[in-house]
């Protein structure tokens, strides 16, 4: 018996059924995975990556050259009249802001429910956030006519005794994006400290080692150290996961909060903010499928992330669908005429094509998904995202144009034509956003390499003995 005492127990292993995949293929462990992730951002630049970095800047100067012959000329160079006010600018700014909503979702929900599988995307996803919503935050600056006075929108003391009207859902979006951004901005940096000071002790020149040893703040890896990041982390992920649901809510607003028909719907808060995780997650998977294979990341960012995401772009197409089934039974089950028209103008007036176009991307699309084979090919996965890019941008304009362009007055019925501005600055802003993200690949590490490594060891890789991979991006 003392004998039998003295051996450890020992778990059996899971039943081939019940064991899970794990989340880092090949048994990689810690040392590769630093030196691979690492190696992205200590590498020369490969030929992919200034074949997408080129063209990208160029739409950025596109982008800042139409706002500056905006400014300069009036906004008479968009395609607006007396009867749509808004149109491609506000479509544009509903569009960006919804795509930076995956990146707190997969940060800090998912962060706050403890699902591992988050760690290799999470990095990325919060980048992307602060981008979209560094491109949204041009066009309610650029759209107000005097762009030099948006600073009005600040409750900042001033001799003319202006005071923002925080009645104005305007108002509303200038806090909400504004906290958004500071927050999200926070968890962003808070969360990539860890990895700032790996860059920094394998940096081999001085100005490298300065950059990243600046912006580690002293990180060391003590005890002291994990403990307070990880309090921070929490903090941040609470502070969050709140401003998933109310930016976007407020922003809803812009519209529920008017008298017009097709847009004065209770419906809207939640049905937005399923919109923008549902199109926040089609851009993240539109990204990351090509630099899974164009930076080798294939073990890190595995099937298994890209099955998982699908099932979450199901889930929200889903939402929006039903959404869209609401709209017309509200619509229907109100019996005011002028509701009923506004549905029945987006189906089948001039714009019917775009409200059809946007229902098969958003509502029919994805439940292709529902298909295990579909949801594990990534040329399936890729084509899908791309196609809800389309249909949630498609989304945005039939709700804001379909709404104002037949008002009550038939004499004043009109069609809304983009100009080359309008199309300029849209594909300006996809080319900001482009820019800033190969930037981020190519300087920063986009992949959270601490956590990553827990989820390493958690799949039961080994600690050490694996060599550093060769460096670079095609590495």
């Amino acid at each position: 018996m003392a004998a039998l005492r003295s051996q450890p127990l020992v778990a059996p292993d899971p039943p081939a059924e019940l064991a899970r995949p794990p989340l880092i293929l090949n048994r990689r462990g810690t040392a590769w995975i630093s030196g691979k992730v690492s190696g992205i951002a200590e590498g020369r630049a490969p030929r992919w990556w200034w074949a997408a970095f080129l063209p990208s800047a160029g739409l950025t100067a596109l982008c800042f050259a139409m706002i500056a012959y905006l400014v300069s000329t009036g906004i008479g160079v968009w395609g607006l009249d007396c009867t749509v006010g808004w149109a491609w600018d506000i479509t544009n700014f509903v569009f960006w802001i919804g795509i930076g909503h995956a990146g707190t979702l997969i940060s800090a929900i998912l962060f706050l429910l403890r699902q591992p599988w988050r760690t290799s995307i999470s990095r990325a996803a919060e980048a992307m956030t602060l981008f979209a919503v560094i491109c949204a935050a041009i066009f309610p600056v650029i759209h107000l006519g005097r762009p030099w006075d948006c600073w009005w929108l600040f409750p900042i003391p001033n001799a003319n005794a202006i005071w923002p009207q925080f009645r104005s859902p305007l108002t509303w979006d200038v806090f909400a994006i504004s906290t958004y951004f500071v927050v999200s901005l926070m968890f962003w940096y808070v969360g990539m400290i860890p990895d700032l000071a790996t860059l920094r002790d394998r940096a081999r020149t001085r100005a490298r080692k300065l950059v990243y040893g600046l912006l580690a703040m002293g990180w060391t890896g003590s005890i002291r150290h994990w403990r307070h990041y990880e309090k921070a982390c929490l903090l941040l992920a609470g502070l969050s996961t709140p401003l998933v649901l109310s930016v976007h809510s407020i922003v809803s607003f812009d519209f529920a909060a008017s008298l017009l028909p097709g847009w004065h719907t209770t419906i809207f808060p939640p049905y937005f903010v399923a919109g923008a995780i549902f199109s926040g997650m089609a851009m993240v998977l539109t990204l990351l499928i090509p630099i899974r294979t164009l930076c080798g990341l294939e073990d890190v960012i595995t099937v298994l992330h890209i099955d998982r995401m699908g099932k979450v772009l199901l889930a929200a197409g889903s939402m929006v669908g039903y959404a869209y089934a609401i709209e017309w039974f509200t619509a229907r089950y109100s019996g005011s005429p002028h509701e009923i028209f506004a549905w029945e103008n987006r189906a089948f007036g001039p714009y019917a094509w775009a409200y059809w176009t946007m229902l098969a991307c958003n509502a029919i699309s994805p439940q292709l998904l529902w298909l295990r084979r579909v949801r594990r090919s990534m040329a399936a996965v890729f084509l899908l995202s791309i196609a809800v890019n389309v249909g949630m941008w498609l989304e945005r304009f039939v709700i804001i144009v379909t709404s104002l362009h037949r008002d009550f007055l038939p004499s004043s019925w009109s069609y809304f034509r983009p100009t080359l501005v309008d199309i300029g600055t849209l594909a300006g802003s996809l080319g900001l956003f482009l820019t800033l993200f190969l930037l981020f690949i190519r300087f920063l590490p986009m992949i959270a390499m601490a956590e990553i490594k827990g989820a390493a060891a958690r799949s039961g890789a080994r600690a050490h003995g694996d060599p550093d991979p060769p460096g670079g991006l095609s590495g």
